[in-house]
């Protein structure tokens, strides 16, 4: 890896390329989860108040995820143009993305600190705190406010490295902050005495670091996509069709944050805050789970994104079938894990017997479906790194604003154990949706790529219906 730190997207083997690509991002997502979950860990084990501490966390995920949403608006929008532009040999095109993109984060993060900080604590009410864990919330959610900015650069600039090839460098970003954020969190939270607001500030320190990384790297001497202030003038030419592809993105993301709301009020509701505080512990496997398949997509969509832009479509159907046989063979195998041994993923979090002993069952039924969303993850992902905005903003929605959020209030209206039939919503739906998505994808692959083929006037059509 140190050896080779780039790839040429429409030469080399695919399998190989694939897996240069995807294991320096499956790396880098897993350490990414590392920012929250590192957090979750220590805060849970706090003496004495460590299951209130971690519950009251758990309610400001719907913001984080939030934040973390329009970072990915930006940059999973833009740098797939981006490298679609690159593979049609169109470079000033690949910048003039990447500068849009650049101003475009801080202006959001800016919005976003404003506003978030004004209106955290009725939000944070309306979200599922009490008066008990409304405190901890407040202490580490005014923290990390302040470091919104960092959150957008690192996350949303990272991916136009990942694009060029440069996935050690890309890895490298989400490492750095992850080594000083896990590094910090034991001597804020423990040495210092600070507690969660010792937690959100390891974090947000550790992000300004890696964001720093990023910059200097899309500003130096070895990137192929150089930030230049000529491109800092916003344009609706380019930023259009960025916004309409990172729809799909951000709404996978933000309807996490919606999701989040309506598990944590309804739970509140019905089984108070251990309720919640399971959630909270739920909802960190989940992230465990999703990080590297979103790594493995992140890997793979510079290859289809590339080669698609080059009219090589027997290398962007290579690429899918070996991300879709990945993403499932991982989600099925997890699924096994969860379903057999939930025990040690519970413990990392919490050691109170009560709350412990609830998780275990909660986690098994919230991640019965889990070995579905491998092949939502790769259909979906794919409809990304080819372009297709539309499709790929339906199948978003589809998951969690048409199907999930709705069953988590429909379901306790016909089952009389409420709180199992909320954490039963996920997997009806995972279930559903990757039904859905893995028809719809396989009815319209072969059509995109011919008509791929038809613009850059090869109008012969892909012959094979196979992948």
């Amino acid at each position: 890896m140190a050896k080779r730190q780039t790839n040429d997207l429409g030469r080399d083997p695919v399998g190989k390329l694939l897996v240069r690509l995807a294991l320096p991002a499956i790396t880098a997502q897993l350490i990414n989860a590392l920012y929250n979950i590192v957090d979750r860990i220590y805060i849970g084990h706090i003496e004495g108040e460590g299951d209130i501490a971690l519950t009251g966390l758990g309610i400001t995920f719907p913001i984080i995820m939030l934040i973390s949403a329009f970072s990915a608006l930006i940059g999973m929008g833009g740098s797939p143009r981006a490298s679609i532009r690159m593979g049609e040999g169109h470079q000033e095109g690949a910048e003039k993305i990447l500068g849009n993109c650049f101003v475009s984060l801080i202006g959001i993060s800016i919005v976003l600190t404003g506003v978030f900080l004004v209106t955290q604590e009725p939000l944070l009410m309306m979200f599922g705190a009490s008066e008990r864990t409304l405190p901890y919330a407040t202490d580490y959610l005014t923290i990390y406010l302040c470091g919104t900015i960092f959150v957008q650069m690192a996350l949303g600039l990272n991916p136009f490295i990942t694009i060029q090839g440069y996935a050690t460098t890309s890895m490298l970003t989400v490492v750095i902050g992850a080594v000083i954020n896990i590094v910090l969190d034991p001597v804020f939270i423990f040495g210092f005495n600070m507690g969660v607001k010792g937690a959100a500030l390891a974090t947000i320190l550790a992000q300004a670091v890696s964001a720093v990384w990023v910059v200097l790297f899309l500003v130096g001497k070895k990137t192929r996509l150089r930030l230049q202030p000529r491109y800092f003038r916003l344009e609706r030419a380019i930023m259009l069709p960025v916004l309409a592809l990172g729809l799909s993105p951000f709404i996978m993301q933000s309807t996490e944050s919606a999701v989040n709301i309506a598990l944590n009020s309804s739970l509140q509701r019905y089984g108070g805050d251990l309720a919640v505080g399971a959630m909270t512990i739920c909802s960190s496997v989940m992230q465990v789970v999703f990080m590297p398949l979103q790594g493995l997509a992140q890997g793979a969509q510079p290859i289809v994104s590339f080669n698609y832009g080059a009219n090589q479509p027997a290398r962007v159907r290579k690429t899918f079938r070996l991300l879709l046989t990945t993403a499932l063979t991982a989600t099925v195998l997890i699924w096994f894990f969860v379903q057999f041994f939930p025990e040690p993923f519970v413990a990392l979090f919490n050691d109170k017997p009560e709350l412990t002993s609830f998780t275990v069952w909660a986690l098994r039924i919230y991640m019965a479906g889990i070995f579905m969303v491998g092949l939502q993850t790769a259909c979906q992902q794919t409809f990304v790194a080819l372009g297709q905005a539309k499709i790929s903003l339906f199948l978003a929605l589809l998951r969690k604003v048409i199907l999930l959020i709705p069953l988590v209030f429909i379901l306790p209206l016909f089952l009389s154990d409420k709180v199992f039939a909320i954490y039963l919503a996920e997997p009806i739906a995972d279930i559903i949706a990757a039904s859905c998505t893995g028809t719809v994808f396989f009815l319209q692959f072969r059509k995109i790529l011919n008509r791929r083929a038809q613009e850059v006037g090869n109008p012969q059509p892909e012959k094979t219906n196979t992948l």
